[in-house]
């Protein structure tokens, strides 16, 4: 129990960090304060031993599904190819094309742009699609004078809706999927109709807060679309389509998913090498994909692993799951998940749910996947997704503050969890 000593003091320092000061700069170099800030309690705990160090050595080497190393390969690959098809055009190109077709009506446009990005999210991943989206939608918005708070919230509602349909949307369900061996095919199974049931719920409650925004018109502005790099895109949508199939049967090839990514994205890149040296084209492109990979999940996922571990050998994750197992398990774990998300994010909320759920049934995993997604709705904190969005937005002067978050995302999250969660506990 001494080591919530540690613990305490580090959830509440990463919630500041990122409300009051999410980079550090030592020099030229920028840092994201919440990853130092759990690395740092990460090796308090094994200085003092609250934490076993071999067995922080036997859980990053161990050869399971949960192992957080694998788990981390596989997700920073997935993203790779998301990012290297943002880096050649093609999201961008999409998304001018597709807005053309809803010029002169703002709820047409709403309603399209809402289908694109769901659309893209399923096969791509939440983060991406929110770095992606953003800027073209202030760029948009700004140039035809409407009103960019619909377009941004449905982007970011839509987002992380979807990311809950396939295992890849999110590094939360690619970590508790894997955590309790659901493949690929049955993951989908079980989460096709509760991300569609939370869709339905959180589009109409979008429409019913931004309705009277979307009655003024359209101020004429057409949006130049760069020509996306043809053969890269093509390259890029193939390695794309080949590893979501490969990851759909994986289980029935005996295949672990983080050597399909891995495989896929090195595969990709070395052929963007190739191309690159016989066409002589600029690499600036290339060497953005990689360095807008995120890296920093490394240390922060890292770091949430030995902090939960500590927890185990400690019994207080124990403790904590003996009394959600005594509750109604479906909406015990999806509620609790989703306040826990937005205490100490979503991705520190899965590892230590990754151990809650050991003694669970099935449904209250889906639940904690569906509250990991969901969570993003209702604080920037609950996901990472929403501080960059909320950064983001900073950037382009955006005036969307934390309580402008809040009075959106509570009134749109909670109906759409409960109704998620009821469909999960039907099932």
């Amino acid at each position: 129990m001494i080591s919530l000593f540690i613990i305490v003091p580090t959830i509440i320092l990463i919630i500041l960090s990122i409300l009051f000061f999410p980079t550090l700069k030592l020099g030229n170099i920028k840092l994201g304060s919440y990853w130092v800030i759990a690395l740092i309690s990460a090796a308090l705990l094994i200085l003092f031993k609250f934490v076993s160090f071999e067995n922080v050595i036997s859980s990053f080497t161990a050869n399971t599904a949960v192992n957080p190393i694998k788990i981390l390969i596989l997700f920073i690959s997935m993203t790779i190819l998301s990012i290297f098809l943002d880096e050649v055009g093609f999201f961008q190109f999409i998304a001018i094309k597709s807005t053309k077709f809803f010029k002169n009506s703002q709820v047409k446009l709403f309603f399209g742009f809402y289908v694109l990005i769901s659309f893209l999210t399923v096969f791509t991943s939440n983060d991406i699609i929110i770095l992606t989206f953003t800027p073209f939608i202030c760029y948009y918005t700004k140039n035809t004078k409407i009103n960019p708070i619909p377009y941004l919230v449905s982007e970011f509602i839509a987002a992380n809706t979807w990311s809950m349909a396939l295992i890849i949307g999110n590094p939360t369900n690619i970590y508790l999927a894997q955590a309790f061996n659901i493949d690929f095919l049955t993951y989908f199974l079980n989460m096709i109709l509760p991300t569609l049931v939370g869709a339905l719920i959180s589009l109409g409650l979008l429409y019913l807060s931004f309705n009277k925004m979307l009655k003024n018109p359209i101020q004429a502005f057409e949006a130049q679309a760069k020509t996306p790099k043809k053969f890269l895109v093509i390259v890029g949508l193939v390695h794309l389509i080949l590893t979501t199939i490969l990851l759909a049967i994986s289980s029935y090839i005996n295949l672990e998913m983080w050597y399909i990514t891995l495989a896929f994205s090195l595969s990709l890149l070395t052929w963007a090498i190739i191309y690159n040296a016989v066409k002589k084209y600029n690499t600036a492109y290339l060497k953005r994909t990689i360095l807008r990979a995120p890296w920093s999940l490394i240390p922060f996922v890292l770091s949430m692993f030995i902090i939960v571990l500590s927890l185990n050998e400690q019994g207080i994750t124990e403790t904590i799951g003996n009394f959600l197992n005594k509750l109604e398990p479906t909406f015990a774990y999806g509620i609790s998940g989703a306040l826990a998300a937005n205490l100490i994010n979503n991705i520190p909320m899965s590892v230590l749910y990754s151990n809650l759920l050991i003694n669970a049934s099935t449904s209250s995993v889906y639940a904690s996947i569906a509250a990991s997604n969901i969570a993003a709705f209702i604080t920037p904190i609950g996901a990472l997704a929403g501080i960059m969005w909320m950064s983001l937005l900073k950037s382009y002067d955006v005036k969307f503050g934390f309580i402008d978050f809040m009075k959106y995302g509570c009134f749109i999250g909670i109906p759409t969890l409960l109704g998620t969660l009821g469909i999960i506990f039907i099932l």
